[in-house]
């Protein structure tokens, strides 16, 4: 049975101990996360419960801003679907979030689908001439926040300008890569991480909190 004790070890038949997969408590596993998903794969708990670890509480922000009524539901599917699917993954960490915060995105998009009786709404595209003069300028603004402050705030901005700054923040995401996930182009995500950000910025200003 996958995530059994009995199975717990790597590759070689060397038993896994539990404190070998605890990571440093950040948000990436980094270079062993390669041997991390195939002691996972081969059925460790331990191994998974790292994986859990690191990708549990981003996913959770992340859900809890696009579909907040059912967030905790979302999570556990999407972890379920993700056991399911573990085996036949093949990727690096950065296919492994994009995957995992893709999947929570396709259940929460369920989830709220089946409440409303109505699509969730999509990423409008912008015309080429609607992009920031200096696109760069928002990717370096993502990579400044980093308060719970800025986070808590994001439940402010419009869902879809949320959301893009969430998965490229809390699930650092690249910008084609979120741009498949929202399937929209990457100019559109720019536009809404810009425009998202111009207002966040204001709100951070008015809650006293500098980026």
């Amino acid at each position: 049975m996958p995530w059994s004790q009995g199975r717990g070890t790597a590759g070689h038949g060397t038993p896994l101990r539990d404190d070998r997969w605890r990571g440093r408590g950040d948000n990436v596993i980094g270079e062993g996360f390669a041997e991390v998903l195939a002691a996972a794969q081969e059925g460790s708990e331990a191994a998974f419960s790292r994986l859990w670890r690191d990708g549990n509480p981003a996913l959770l922000r992340y859900v809890r801003v696009i579909a907040p009524d059912v967030a905790e539901d979302v999570v556990a599917d999407a972890w379920l679907q993700v056991v399911r699917g573990l085996s036949g993954f093949r990727g690096d960490e950065q296919a492994w979030r994009a995957w995992l915060f893709t999947t929570a995105r396709r259940r929460a998009i369920d989830h709220v689908r089946r409440r409303s009786r109505r699509p969730a709404g999509p990423l409008d595209e912008v015309p080429a001439g609607l992009l920031p003069a200096a696109p760069d300028a928002a990717d370096l603004a993502i990579e400044r926040i980093s308060t719970r402050s800025a986070i808590a705030l994001l439940t402010g901005l419009p869902t879809v300008q949320a959301e893009v700054i969430l998965l490229r923040v809390v699930a650092g995401l690249d910008t084609d890569t979120v741009a498949l996930m929202v399937g929209r182009s990457p100019g559109a995500v720019r536009v809404a991480a810009h425009r998202g950000l111009r207002r966040l910025a204001g709100m951070l200003a008015e809650a006293g909190v500098t980026l």
